[in-house]
C-alpha cells in the first residue's frame, strides 16, 4: 500500500510517499529512506529499496529532501545540516503513524543519503538502526580522492577560492555544475533519476566539504550499523566507508561488494539484497 503524505521541516513541506506491508493491521517497524545528492523520492534506488523493505514486512517513507523534488525549499539548496533537520522531522512524522512503531524506527540512504543516515543516527538517539550504502565519513578526504589528478584537483580548488571570493564581496552566490562538485561516469549518468537537479549554488559544496560523519558515527553504537559499498565504487570512495568503519562502535558490518557500482540498491543485486535481509533478521527483525 502507498500513501501520498506531507509534514512540516523548518517550516517547509516536504513530499513523501508512505509504504507499508499488506497484513494484519498491526504496527510495523520502519525506514526512513534517503535519496541521493540532488535527486528525489522517485529515484530507482528510493523506489527499489522502500519495496524490498516492505517486501520483507516493514513500513518504509519514502522523501524528497527540502529543494528536491516535490518538497518545499530553494531548488538545488540541499545543505548537509539541514537535511539532517529534514530527516529528524520525517522520523517525527512517521512516529505519529498508526501502522508505525514509534520506538522502532531506522534509516537507510544511498550515497549523500547514506552520509545524512549515518550523520542523523549519530546525533538523534530515536534512530533505531542505520544502513548506509556507498555512503561517506570525511567531506574534505571524499572531494579529494573524486578529484584525484592534479589538474582536477587544481580545478576544483579554484571553484571553492571563486565562490568564498563572490561571497566575501557581496556579489551573486556561485551557482556550480552538478558534476563539477561529483563527478559520475558518463556510463552511470542513466541511473540518475528523472528531475535531478545539475546545478547547485556554492554553499552547498561548502555543507559538503565540511560534514564530517565520521565525527558522530561512534555515538550509533549500541544501535546497529549496516555499511555497504561497492568494492570498487567509481562514485564515492570505497575507503569512505572503510574509514566509518573505523570510527564505529559496535555493533557495525562493513560489507565490500563485488560487480555492482556505485548505485548499489538499484541493480537488484541478489548477494546484496540476501546481505540485506539477513543483517535485518539478526539486528532488526519484524517481530
Amino acid at each position: 500500500m502507498e500513501e501520498r503524505v506531507t509534514f512540516p521541516s523548518d517550516g517547509l513541506k516536504l513530499s513523501g510517499i508512505l509504504h507499508t506491508p499488506d497484513g494484519s493491521g498491526e504496527r510495523r517497524p520502519g525506514f526512513l529512506v534517503l535519496h541521493g545528492f540532488g535527486s528525489n523520492k522517485d529515484s530507482g534506488n528510493s523506489r527499489v529499496v522502500s519495496k524490498t523493505l516492505t517486501d520483507f514486512g516493514y513500513a518504509a517513507l519514502r522523501f524528497d529532501f527540502r529543494g528536491c523534488g516535490e518538497s518545499e525549499g530553494p531548488r538545488g539548496r540541499t545543505i548537509c545540516l539541514e537535511q539532517v533537520e529534514d530527516t529528524r522531522s520525517a522520523l517525527s512524522f512517521m512516529a505519529t503513524r498508526p501502522q508505525v512503531d514509534p520506538e522502532r524506527i531506522a534509516v537507510i540512504g544511498s550515497s549523500f543519503g547514506a552520509a545524512v543516515a549515518v550523520y542523523t543516527a549519530g546525533v538523534d538517539p530515536r534512530v533505531a538502526a542505520c544502513i548506509s550504502c556507498g555512503g561517506w565519513g570525511d567531506g574534505v578526504k571524499k572531494f579529494r580522492k573524486q578529484h584525484e589528478s592534479p589538474e582536477a584537483w587544481q580545478r576544483f580548488t579554484d571553484m571553492m577560492a571563486e565562490g568564498r571570493r563572490r561571497r566575501e564581496r557581496g556579489e551573486p552566490e556561485l551557482m556550480v555544475p552538478r558534476f563539477d562538485i561529483v563527478p559520475i561516469p558518463p556510463g552511470l549518468r542513466g541511473n540518475l533519476s528523472q528531475g535531478s537537479i545539475m546545478e547547485f549554488p556554492f554553499a552547498v559544496v561548502e555543507s559538503m566539504y565540511t560534514f564530517m560523519a565520521n565525527d558522530v558515527v561512534g555515538k550509533i553504537a549500541p544501535r546497529p550499523l549496516l555499511l555497504l559499498h561497492p568494492a570498487r565504487d567509481s562514485v564515492t570512495p570505497t575507503e569512505q566507508s572503510i574509514d566509518l568503519f573505523a570510527h564505529a562502535g559496535q555493533p557495525t558490518d562493513l560489507h565490500l561488494v563485488a560487480d555492482v557500482d556505485h548505485f548499489i540498491l538499484s541493480e537488484g543485486n541478489p548477494l546484496v539484497v540476501t546481505l540485506v535481509r539477513h543483517w535485518l533478521e539478526k539486528h532488526f527483525a519484524v517481530k
